[in-house]
C-alpha cells in the first residue's frame, strides 16, 4: 500500500510518505492516536489536488483522513496505519465577500476569524465564534458544525451555511445549496455535509451567511460564591426572555487557572459568568440580565468599554489551554436543556467526588453547552481509567436530563459507543446507510463518528 511516485509528481502541493510526516499529523487537540503509521500527507494547494488526492488514495487501497487545523477535540482528524492525510488548510483564500447580499464564498482553509476581520470592513460580521476562532478552519468548523460563544441567538456554523463546494468518493465536485436568504429545491444537502465529520465526502468551499455588526455592545461580567447559583443565574436569565448574544460560564478552577496563564489580575470567586447582549436593544436587555444577576451575587460589573470586553473574552477562551497545562485534558461536551443547567452542574460536581477525579466545568451556559474538563495528571498512572469511567457518567446525566451527548466537537472516535444510546439503532443504520451510498468502499474517515 503505496503512493506511486507518478502521482506525487502530480500535486501542485507537498506530498510527504512515511516517516516523513511530522508525528503531529497523527493526532488532533483531543489527543488521541490510532495505532500504526500514516502512509502519505498531501498538503494540497488547490482543488485539484483535493480530487486527485482522493482518486490517488482509492487505487492506492488508501483511506483519507482530511485535516485543517487539526484543533478538533473528539479524534476526527487522527490518522493511522493506511491512511493518507489530506491537509487543506492550504485552501486558504475569501473568494469572494458580497456585503449587497451579506454573504461570503471562502475555502476550506480560511479561518473564522480572518474572514470576521475581513467582513467588518464592510460593517459585516460572521456570527458563529467557537472558543478556536484564532486557530481552527472554516471546513473543520463545518464539519463539526461547530458552535461557540455566540451561539445562544446566533446559532452554530451550520446556520450560517448558505452552500457548499464537496469533493465526493469518486473525485466528483459538488455543489450544494445556494446564495439566496431561502430556498427549497430538492433535498438539503447542504445540512447532510454540514456535521459530517469528513465521512461523506471533503468540503472545499462554503457560501456562508455574514450579519451586520451590531449596533452596540454592552458586557455584563458578574462573580459568584459557588458554581450551582452561577448556574442557576444563568437559567434565570433565560427564563426572563432575554435572549444574549452570549452567556459563559467558568467555574473558580477554570477562572483561577485561565487568569494564571493569561497573567491578570482578576477577582478570584466561586464561579465567573461573562454575558454580552447587542443591537438596538442592547443597553435594556443588559439592565435586565443585570438585575436577575442580581438576585444570585452583588458583584456584578455592566460596561461597554470594548477593552475592558475583550480581556474579560480573553478569560474565558484561554480556560482550556490553561487546563492542558497540567496533563491529558479529556474534553466533554455535554448539552442539556436550559432549565437543567444548574442540575447538571450539581451532577458533575458529585462525579468529579466520586470518581477521585479533578473536573473543571465552563462554557455556552446560554444553550446549555458545557464543558466538564477532566484533567488527567501526567504523575498518576490510575487516573485515566478513572477520568474514563467520570466522562461515562456525565454522559449518562446529560441523556438522563434529556439532552445529547456533543453539542459542538462531534462525536469523532471518543463518542462513538455512546452514538447508539442516544439516538436508537433506527437512526444509526439509517445514517450508516447514508455513508454507505456516499462513500462504498468505506474511503473516508473509516472508524470516525458512526
Amino acid at each position: 500500500m503505496t503512493l506511486p511516485t507518478t502521482a506525487m509528481r502530480a500535486f501542485t502541493g507537498t506530498v510527504l510518505r512515511g516517516k516523513d510526516i511530522p508525528a503531529a499529523y497523527r493526532t488532533d487537540r483531543s489527543g488521541y492516536a490510532p495505532t500504526g503509521e500514516p502512509e502519505a500527507l498531501v498538503l494540497a494547494a488547490n482543488v485539484d489536488d483535493v480530487r486527485r488526492a482522493v482518486t490517488t488514495a482509492a487505487e492506492a487501497g488508501m483511506s483519507v483522513v482530511v485535516r485543517g487545523a487539526g484543533s478538533g477535540l473528539a479524534g476526527g482528524a487522527a490518522a493511522g496505519a493506511g491512511s493518507l492525510i489530506l491537509d487543506v488548510s492550504g485552501l486558504n483564500r475569501i473568494l469572494e465577500l458580497a456585503p449587497a447580499d451579506e454573504l461570503a464564498v471562502v475555502e476550506a482553509g480560511v479561518s473564522a476569524a480572518a474572514l470576521d476581520a475581513e467582513a467588518n470592513r464592510h460593517g459585516l460580521c460572521y456570527a458563529p465564534d467557537p472558543a478556536s476562532i484564532a486557530i481552527s478552519t472554516i471546513g473543520g468548523n463545518i464539519a463539526t458544525n461547530a458552535g461557540g460563544l455566540r451561539c445562544v441567538k446566533y446559532g452554530v456554523t451550520g446556520d450560517a451555511v448558505l452552500g457548499l463546494d464537496v469533493v465526493l468518493a469518486d473525485g466528483q465536485l459538488l455543489h450544494t445549496g445556494r446564495r439566496t436568504a431561502k430556498g427549497v429545491a430538492g433535498l438539503d444537502l447542504t445540512s447532510l455535509f454540514t456535521g459530517s465529520e469528513g465521512i461523506l465526502g471533503v468540503i472545499v468551499a462554503a457560501t456562508l451567511r455574514l450579519r451586520p455588526v451590531p449596533i452596540d455592545t454592552i458586557t455584563v461580567a458578574a462573580y459568584f460564591d459557588e458554581v450551582e447559583p452561577a448556574a442557576a443565574a444563568c437559567a434565570a436569565v433565560l427564563a426572563a426572555r432575554v435572549r444574549p448574544a452570549m452567556l459563559e460560564l467558568l467555574d473558580e478552577s477554570s477562572l483561577r487557572e485561565a487568569q494564571d496563564l493569561l497573567g491578570v489580575r482578576g477577582e478570584s470567586a466561586g464561579a465567573f459568568v461573562v454575558a454580552q447582549t447587542d443591537g438596538f436593544g442592547a443597553r435594556a436587555e443588559a439592565d435586565l440580565v443585570a438585575k436577575t444577576f442580581g438576585e444570585f451575587t452583588s458583584r456584578v460589573r455592566v460596561g461597554d468599554d470594548p477593552e475592558a470586553a475583550g480581556e474579560l473574552l480573553a478569560v474565558r477562551r484561554a480556560a482550556l489551554p490553561a487546563l492542558e497545562r497540567h496533563g491529558r485534558v479529556l474534553i466533554e461536551d455535554i448539552v442539556v436543556p436550559r432549565s437543567q443547567i444548574a442540575a447538571a452542574v450539581r451532577r458533575i460536581t458529585e462525579i468529579a467526588a466520586g470518581y477521585h477525579s479533578r473536573i473543571n466545568t465552563f462554557g455556552h451556559a446560554g444553550d446549555g453547552n458545557l464543558h466538564p474538563i477532566i484533567v488527567v495528571p501526567r504523575d498518576d498512572a490510575r487516573a485515566y481509567p478513572r477520568a474514563v469511567a467520570a466522562a461515562d457518567e456525565i454522559f449518562a446525566t446529560a441523556l438522563e436530563l434529556g439532552g445529547t451527548i456533543t453539542g459542538e466537537h462531534g462525536v469523532g472516535v471518543l463518542k462513538r459507543a455512546w452514538l447508539e444510546r442516544e439516538q436508537g439503532p433506527a437512526a444509526l443504520r439509517t445514517q450508516q446507510a447514508i455513508r454507505r451510498a456516499l462513500d462504498p468502499n468505506g474511503l473516508f474517515n473509516p472508524g470516525k463518528a458512526l
